[in-house]
């Protein structure tokens, strides 16, 4: 089982991603750039960013436990459609597609912290 936090920060035309990876007790820290033009994009592209950085460490039927504080990535995976983010939402769907189980959780801004605070360091 793989728990994935991601989150996004945008500030003067800049965006970054923070994602937060813990599997068997150990916590996987990343922060990087992104190149989105509001924040809703980016926070497509940091919960995109996490899955494609999981790769790298899980297995194909291993259970991904995905955490946002975005409403819309959340309520776009839940419906596989998103009115104005389509492009952003299909892109995700293509990095999560390789895990067998992964079930999308909708957290508060405090319980993701831990990645906010990443996504943060990343403007920077």
């Amino acid at each position: 089982m793989i728990k994935l936090y991601t989150d996004a920060a945008f500030k003067n035309g800049k965006s970054a991603a923070g994602i937060l990876i813990v599997k068997n007790g150990q916590q996987f820290q990343q922060k990087f750039a992104l190149n989105e033009k509001d924040n809703h994009a980016a926070e497509f592209a940091a919960a995109a960013k996490g899955f494609e950085q999981i790769k790298k460490i899980a297995q194909e039927d291993e259970a991904i436990f995905f955490y946002t504080d975005s409403k819309i990535v959340f309520d776009s995976l839940s419906k596989h459609y998103s009115k104005s983010y389509q492009e952003q939402l299909t892109r995700l769907e293509e990095t999560i597609r390789p895990f067998s189980l992964m079930i999308p959780n909708q957290i508060s801004d405090k319980e993701n912290r831990g990645a906010h605070e990443l996504a943060l360091q990343a403007l920077h």
